[in-house]
């Protein structure tokens, strides 16, 4: 990983500069949107506040420190206090080289190899099929979970079923279709015609119509869009084994809870969420702040190190209750040391043919993902869902999406992978190549490519950190882009110069290598042929 390597070697010169104070774990290290400042830049700005120097003297010492060691960069100290590094061209030759050797295991880290991560995602309701706003979390979470996977971590992707309460009492009403019925459209009227007993209760034939909903509609659809969830955990299995009493128990043991009106309250801590929360109604039925807690306590119990939660943004003024009783209760209680976060992701809405889906599992007229599977493929809907931050607000292009154009991007990417793999099959042709010298790759779009190439390791660290799954189709259209321009400036099968022919091939397949283990992480295919 580059970016740690430029720490390293800011750990070194920092202490011989006399500037010990200042951890390289704090700098900023980016790279500038001019390439020809440099290929990475770390600011002295803030290192100037500590140390009440100039940012230009402080990134004129540190420059002259790193030049002295003739390593794998090069310094210059900028007018403004930025000090620009530049890779050499024997540290890029070699980092080209490490991803020929790799292969599909490039860009794949083992610094976390003793850390687990649940990740819970999707957790759709089994009240109807699963629509196109649950397959953005589902895509989010699931891109996630590759990424830590590929840093080394232990992880499990996880599914909470909300099979009891309110909304399964409300599913069996409108399976029964009586005069409380709530949800509409096709899937209950099949669901009603399946209905054997007409003296089952609307509690029992919502549990009956929910386990029918997930394990043949819902599961489906994520066998079809390629999710594989490791375990489906039951709200419904907390009552019966009476987990919820449990935790109950705790919270009143420990005196966090109080007793109002005949109801039971959580004691909320008043920083972070504003007001007491209900756990026990007063006609003794639990609520759903009752089963998180004992869900979560579950997770944490299951020994964690992190766990994420995927909800949607009509969730968003949960986040501070769930927060305050794991952070500040169950950390404690249950003696855990790890990490708790919820990812909220806004709204999709599809549009065709410039008009909007009205979506809304009650009216009957919801976007279902299986619907939408019909018009685009898995790969366009995946990557389409992936390349919007979680805090934006989505409108699926479905015309864009169907696109086979370079305006389409995911198309645009695939068909530079298809286009590498034309140029790999066509150079086995080619005769009497000579021993590779990658030291020939010398043109500015060549070592631009493998300047692009070369971010993938960092890049999986910086999202093990952020979360932010959307920087990974972006990284994909960086790489097409790199190398259709180098594909426009440089013969690649020279027959006048076999040697450059030898090295440019090489340059092709490690951009094929690592394109491919690109889309891989985000569950996209790297077809051969377009």
């Amino acid at each position: 990983m580059i970016i740690k390597k430029i720490r390293t070697i800011f750990s070194v010169v920092l202490t011989e500069a006399g500037f010990e104070e200042i951890s390289p774990d704090k700098l900023a290290i980016e790279i500038p949107k001019n390439p020809e400042l440099g290929d990475y830049a770390v600011g002295c700005q803030s290192m100037a506040k500590s140390l009440k120097k100039s940012p230009l003297e402080i990134a004129q010492k540190l420059a002259e420190k790193i030049n002295e060691k003739k390593d794998f960069i090069k310094a210059v100290a900028s007018a403004s206090g930025f000090i620009n590094l530049k890779l050499t061209n024997n540290f890029l030759k070699a980092l080209l080289e490490e991803i020929l050797a790799k292969k599909d295991q490039y860009g794949r880290l083992n610094y976390s190899k003793d850390f687990k991560v649940n990740i819970e995602f999707i957790s759709a309701n089994p009240t109807g099929p699963l629509t196109i706003g649950n397959g953005r979390g589902g895509f989010c979470g699931d891109a996630l979970a590759n990424i830590f996977a590929a840093s080394g971590s232990k992880v499990e992707r996880e599914y909470y079923i909300n099979d009891r309460g309110v909304q399964i009492n409300a599913l069996g009403h409108s399976v029964l279709k009586d005069h409380q019925a709530v949800y509409k459209g096709e899937y209950i009227d099949k669901l009603n015609k399946l209905v054997k007993n007409d003296k089952l209760s609307a509690s029992e034939v919502g549990q009956w119509a929910a386990k029918e909903i997930l394990e043949n509609s819902i599961k489906k659809t994520l066998k079809k869009v390629g999710i594989k969830i490791n375990k489906y955990f039951s709200e419904y299995s907390l009552y019966a084994n009476r987990e919820v009493e449990k935790i109950l128990k705790l919270l009143e043991d420990k005196k966090y809870v109080l007793t109002h009106d005949g109801a039971v309250w959580f004691k909320s801590d008043k920083t972070v969420d504003e007001k007491d929360r209900v756990l026990k109604k007063q006609n003794g039925e639990f609520t759903y702040f009752a089963s998180d807690i004992s869900y979560h306590a579950d997770k944490i119990r299951r020994g964690y190190d992190l766990c994420i939660n995927f909800w949607g943004a009509d969730h968003a003024g949960y986040v501070p209750r769930i927060e305050s009783a794991i952070n500040d209760i169950l950390k404690k209680e249950l003696n855990w040391s790890g990490q708790f976060k919820v990812i909220i992701f806004q709204l999709v809405k599809l549009i065709k043919d410039g008009q909007e889906f009205r979506m809304s599992k009650r009216a009957g007229n919801a976007v279902y993902l299986d619907d939408l599977l019909k018009e685009v493929s898995v790969d366009a809907a995946r990557f389409f869902f992936l390349m919007h931050s979680y805090n934006s607000h989505m409108n699926f292009d479905l015309d864009l999406a169907k696109r086979e154009s370079k305006e389409n991007p995911v198309y645009y990417v695939q068909y530079a992978h298809a286009r590498i793999h034309s140029i790999l099959v066509k150079s086995q042709a080619v005769s009497h190549r000579p021993l590779v010298n990658l030291a020939l790759l010398t043109h500015p779009a060549e070592l631009k490519l493998i300047k692009t190439l070369i971010k993938l390791p960092d890049l999986i660290e910086e999202i093990v950190t952020n979360y932010q799954v959307h920087k990974l189709p972006f990284y994909s259209l960086e790489i097409a882009d790199a190398f259709h321009n180098f594909y426009e400036n440089c013969l690649v099968i020279d027959k006048n110069n076999n040697a450059l022919t030898s090295a440019r091939i090489e340059l092709c397949q490690a951009t094929k290598i690592v394109l491919k283990n690109t889309l891989s992480l985000m569950g996209i295919s790297a077809p051969n042929k377009m």
